[in-house]
């Protein structure tokens, strides 16, 4: 069986990033992943197990705003509706992981927005 080296290369950066990033209560990860047609975003608080808010291209109030899906400038709007829901939820410093994506695109876009909301990482 074959295993496709791409996928092998992101998994050793995401363990080898994953080391260093935990997030806590105070302080939760912002996780970001990205798929060929969307772009997903969750605040984990590793301390505790929990998913403390998920947002994506496909939450109802983003996906009427965007044209489409898998673009930078839909990546920025992820992050600044994640950046405006942790603020509701009293969170406003972040970890950051990449999840094993370089940091460029719509991943760097995901940042970007977060920090234009409010988030400080």
């Amino acid at each position: 069986m074959r295993t496709n080296p791409v996928a092998v290369a992101r998994g050793r950066r995401r363990a080898r990033v994953r080391k260093r990033v935990r997030g806590t209560e105070a302080r939760p990860r912002l996780s970001v992943f990205r798929s060929d047609r969307h772009t997903y975003v969750q605040v984990i608080a590793d301390s505790a197990g929990k998913t403390l808010l998920a947002v994506s291209t496909l939450t109802p109030e983003l996906r009427a705003q965007l044209k489409k899906t898998a673009d930078v400038s839909a990546a920025k709007q992820v992050g600044l509706f994640a950046a405006r829901r942790c603020l509701e939820k009293g969170i406003d410093q972040i970890v950051f992981d990449r999840n094993g994506f370089l940091y460029h695109g719509r991943v760097r876009a995901v940042a970007e927005g977060a920090r234009e909301g409010g988030l400080k990482f």
